[in-house]
């Protein structure tokens, strides 16, 4: 677990860490260079789970036996298949990254939200769902082993 304090924000509790798959941690299905290293590391503290439609088909080859649950959602209503799992989970628990329009409701819940810019963009309204906009993964990773950085980030 992450217990951050941050004035003004709030004190989180983090638990589980949920993360969309393309777009975020991965561009044209392929898995971004480094990740896995950063997700081993934070699997020590935070229970992770990548969520995706699995576009390009690549995702359970490229998570391997990374500590990670994967979800591969159905083609319709991605949107809500997100954000019923994050409500599973509980959300005031749940730290969640993602770039597409079909990551804003689970960002929008998520008790620390946070939308990445990438090659493939970023939807707006997963930008607006956010609370902090990071311009790659690796960044936004490094928010989590770097606690202070939220707080430099998010406190009024």
């Amino acid at each position: 677990m992450l217990a951050i304090s941050i004035p003004g924000f709030g004190d989180l509790h983090l638990k589980h860490l949920v993360l969309d798959y393309n777009g975020t941690l991965a561009c044209d299905g392929r898995m971004i260079q480094a990740v896995n290293r950063l997700l081993e590391a934070l699997a020590e503290h935070l229970k992770i789970h990548v969520i995706t439609a699995d576009t390009f088909g690549q995702a359970k080859s490229a998570i391997g036996d990374l500590p990670c649950e994967l979800v591969i959602l159905p083609e319709d209503n991605q949107d809500a298949g997100k954000l019923a799992y994050i409500e599973r989970l509980g959300p005031d628990s749940v730290v969640s990254i993602g770039n597409g329009r079909n990551d804003r409701l689970m960002l929008s819940k998520a008790a620390l939200a946070v939308a990445v810019v990438q090659q493939e963009g970023a939807a707006s309204p997963a930008l607006l769902a956010a609370d902090i906009v990071c311009s790659n993964i690796h960044d936004a990773l490094q928010l989590l082993s770097n606690p202070l950085r939220l707080t430099a980030t998010l406190r009024s």
